[in-house]
């Protein structure tokens, strides 16, 4: 994934050295942004932002309220670069939640593995779920939030299991759990297989995910791919005698027995083209019709919403 690095200053020293750092790391992208230009450059969500203070016009700690304000950059790391190194005001720098205090003149070694390690770290802590690994509904919104500001087109896949209730209660949730953490692998092999580059996969809750890859990946092809492999793999996790009769039978509450078909997946795409949505809400919406569409189709199954405007 790459990381976007934003350094605010008003002259461009601390970028040449940190592009000159990581001219052998591909992953690393790097952009000056004038102080004057923070309140937009804010809305990039960047990786991590550097404020080079001795190249700035407006109070650092100023600058610093206004990044941790932003409700999308409130767990944004911040590393300020300073030849001020008297302790109050590192002190006071640090009150503000910031994450280090490099002083000058810089150790490019030093500078290079805080990097390095803070993306790791961050890398690491967007995998919030517990069961699956992946990130949840924060990031996913920043993410949608990320491409919708900076222009980008983009398809969103929306998953959900069917009769997944039904399961769970006959064979109960630790095997339910299982079936979550099987669904997620069978969707991020097949992104990763089809689509290698600037593609995410979040896990919304339960058993719902979101998958976002760029208009250049096949998402038709995606779906077809994830389909195939979950319904052959899912019968691992029924008995034989579920598999033979291809259904389960699970009492209502009524205590009459109800026949539910074998889990299955339903897979709603939204095509995001530039101009289409003005908010992520949008494409939300959007993106639970489509589903239902696929859902009402017995069976595993996808449908895709291709308007344009």
């Amino acid at each position: 994934m790459i990381q976007d690095i934003f350094i605010i200053e008003n002259e461009e020293s601390e970028l040449k050295l940190l592009k000159e750092l990581f001219k052998e790391e591909r992953n690393f992208r790097f952009k000056n942004v004038k102080t004057s230009e923070l309140e937009i450059a804010l809305n990039s969500i960047p990786s991590v932002i550097i404020i080079n203070e001795d190249r700035i016009d407006v109070d650092i700690l100023e600058i610093c309220d206004k990044i941790r304000s932003d409700d999308d950059n409130t767990i944004t790391p911040v590393i300020v670069c300073s030849s001020n190194i008297e302790k109050k005001h590192i002190l006071d720098v640090l009150n503000k939640s910031i994450e280090y205090y490099i002083k000058k003149p810089i150790d490019t070694d030093i500078l290079y593995y805080t990097i390095k390690n803070i993306t790791r770290l961050m890398y690491m802590n967007r995998r919030v779920s517990p069961l699956t690994g992946l990130p949840g509904n924060v990031q996913i919104h920043a993410e949608l939030k990320k491409r919708l500001l900076n222009g980008d087109e983009f398809a969103v896949l929306y998953f959900d299991l069917d009769n997944f209730k039904a399961y769970n209660d006959i064979y109960g949730f630790v095997k339910g759990d299982e079936i979550i953490k099987f669904t997620a692998r069978t969707i991020l092999n097949s992104i990763h297989k089809k689509c290698c580059s600037n593609s995410f996969v979040g896990h919304i809750g339960g058993d719902d995910f979101v998958g976002i890859v760029s208009m250049a990946c096949d998402f038709e092809e995606i779906c077809q791919d994830i389909i195939a492999n979950f319904d052959v793999q899912v019968l691992q996790y029924f008995n034989n005698l579920d598999k033979e009769r291809g259904y389960i039978e699970v009492a209502n509450r009524r205590n009459v027995i109800e026949q539910f078909p074998l889990t299955s997946i339903s897979i709603g795409v939204v095509e995001v083209n530039r101009g289409r949505f003005k908010n992520i809400l949008e494409i939300g919406e959007i993106g639970a019709q489509v589903k239902h569409l696929a859902k009402i189709t017995p069976g595993s199954a996808y449908a895709i919403n291709r308007r344009k405007a």
